[in-house]
């Protein structure tokens, strides 16, 4: 039996490039993904196993898990496992005793407004940016409901959650995956014991995933969202000395 139902997971986190991540170690010889069941499972990147499918049971996992060839390691990127609880992380623990976790963080002022548009995205059926406009109401609080913002961006606290069963957690933010992708990508090829990728794994660096529209905010809506993150982008300074740049574009329409 494999030692690990899932080798590698990536718990967000939402809207931090997750995807990206997923697509260009998919193209890695030594990597494989498990069959799409959606709806049971999102796409062939997010198993669910611990929200969705957990009464399905240990085994239905392992199954779902197992590569398709031998020696292969495999992905389970499901974002939403960043706020497991401490029961359910020893559970994950137990399912996958030595698999390397990672973390991607990115600014909370900008995940959220991300998070956001993406919301708007389905709410206006993929509007063009220019026809919809993000103002204070109740659509837009409770699209800030809807995408579990606070949970998503408890970044401090999810990681000290998780370094009790992972101690060697990676964590590492969009904007160094944006500045030097060969770079950051080869230390998670490392930290997951994965030799150099190839030449099908180097094309992937300069893609494009899930690109959203920019829906406008009213200054209201972002200053909002800069009032529900800054205490997360506080703690994640206090206790890991990570600080981000991209919420302050965002920042400067309200100067």
């Amino acid at each position: 039996m494999r030692q690990n139902a899932a080798d590698i997971l990536c718990i967000g986190a939402q809207r931090a490039m997750t995807s990206w991540l997923h697509r260009v170690l998919t193209a890695h010889p030594d990597v494989s993904a498990f069959p799409d069941f959606g709806p049971v499972t999102s796409s062939d990147k997010e198993a669910h196993y611990w929200d969705w499918n957990h009464h399905r049971g240990p085994d239905w996992y392992r199954v779902l898990m197992r590569p398709l060839r031998d020696g292969a390691k495999t992905l389970d990127f499901t974002p939403e496992y960043a706020f497991l609880d401490e029961a359910q992380i020893a559970d994950c623990k137990a399912l996958n005793p030595t698999a390397k976790v990672i973390y991607l963080l990115r600014d909370p002022l900008a995940r959220s407004v991300s998070a956001v548009r993406m919301r708007t995205v389905w709410a206006s059926n993929n509007a063009p940016a220019d026809q919809v406009s993000l103002v204070m109401g109740d659509d837009f609080l409770r699209r800030c409901r809807n995408a579990r913002l606070i949970e998503h961006a408890a970044y401090a606290a999810n990681i000290a959650r998780w370094r009790v069963a992972y101690p060697d957690l990676l964590v590492m933010t969009t904007e160094t995956l944006i500045e030097d992708p060969a770079a950051a990508v080869g230390r998670i090829l490392d930290h997951v014991g994965l030799p150099p990728g190839g030449d099908a794994l180097h094309a992937r660096l300069g893609e494009k995933i899930w690109a959203t529209p920019r829906y406008a905010l009213s200054p209201e809506c972002l200053a909002f969202l800069h009032g529900l993150t800054w205490p997360e982008r506080e703690a994640l300074a206090a206790t890991e000395g990570i600080t981000f740049t991209e919420g302050a574009a965002l920042l400067e329409a309200l100067a």
